[in-house]
């Protein structure tokens, strides 16, 4: 089990997971009166276009994204990769992939950035360390367990976080130890220590080519 706060985050390739069709009538993200663990998540059966986590114990049930959704992380990941890639920083993935913070909580971030092992990405699960930073895109049936649910979790854990909201055309980025986000609109930078220059992204640019404006 990964230890909390200061513990590795623990990511695993990983199919989508429908949830039993008892539950299947529940509303997107679904939540239901009992708690559930990082390993009965893992156990629901497979269902297309459908994710499964758990957050303290709450079960979450997810669609698939709108297309927006994906051209906006498409052009984050591109980003944020060849930042990483100049800077030997580490290593960028996307959904879906877990991370179990702990029993009760397992989660697929839209992106993520783990440490390289070595100056390579890792490649066994023992290997991947602290996440830099995890990064949701908001839909409209995700709004709460992006802004409440996983904020406070990922916080807890430490990781700095991005909420990216297409529709209104901003990020919010939350730090582990903030009580409210920092708003950024035009020009999102992420600074890490040890790198000569931050990585800046064009949000004004980014959202245009997300919403099919360029």
């Amino acid at each position: 089990m990964v230890k909390d706060v200061a513990g590795a985050g623990r990511i695993v390739p990983h199919a989508l997971r429908p949830i039993p069709h008892c539950l299947q009538s529940m509303s997107m993200p679904s939540v239901v009166s009992r708690q559930w663990t990082a390993a009965e998540v893992r156990e629901l059966p497979d269902e297309p276009g459908k994710r499964f986590e758990c957050v303290d114990g709450e079960l979450l049930v997810s669609p698939s994204p709108r297309l927006s959704h994906q051209w906006a992380l498409g052009a984050l990941f591109e980003a944020l990769s060849a930042y990483c890639r100049t800077h030997g920083l580490g290593a960028v993935g996307m959904a879906p992939s877990d991370f179990e913070l702990d029993r009760y909580t397992l989660v697929q971030p839209d992106l993520f950035i783990i440490p390289l092992v070595g100056g390579r990405r890792p490649v066994t699960l023992d290997e991947v360390g602290p996440p830099l930073l995890f990064v949701e895109v908001l839909s409209p049936s995700t709004a709460r367990a992006d802004r409440v649910l996983k904020r406070e979790r990922y916080q807890r854990h430490g990781v700095t976080y991005w909420i990216v909201d297409v529709d209104a055309r901003l990020v919010e980025r939350w730090t582990p130890d903030a009580d409210r986000p920092e708003i950024v609109s035009g020009t999102l930078t992420w600074d890490v220590a040890g790198t000569p220059v931050p990585c800046t992204i064009d949000l004004d640019a980014l959202f245009a080519e997300a919403l099919g404006e360029r």
